[in-house]
């Protein structure tokens, strides 16, 4: 049994809360969810240009956990890119926004 999830910091939220192929109906398209604490991870890290402790302080978590949000985001955007699929912003995240 895993160890509850403390509550994140999360404080961006996307344009949109779905990017897909244009052209392609979404009926047609694979779908990959991008969590609200996955994507907080991203902003900070990719496009705000924080290191990754500096990060995780911003987010109230660890610098490993801040890694590995990062890693999953980057996976499920890449893969999203690479193979045709929509990408969801999980607007209905289970961490309360501080």
């Amino acid at each position: 049994m895993g160890r509850t999830k403390i509550p994140r910091k999360i404080c961006g939220r996307a344009a949109n809360s779905c990017f897909k192929p244009n052209g392609v109906p979404m009926a047609q398209l694979a779908r990959q969810i991008l969590e609200a604490d996955e994507f907080e991870a991203m902003r900070l890290v990719d496009w705000q240009g924080l290191q990754q402790q500096e990060a995780a302080s911003e987010m109230n978590i660890s610098r490993q956990t801040l890694a590995n949000l990062v890693k999953s985001a980057r996976f499920k955007v890449t893969d999203c890119l690479l193979n045709g699929k929509a990408l969801m912003i999980d607007p209905h995240h289970k961490d309360p926004i501080l």
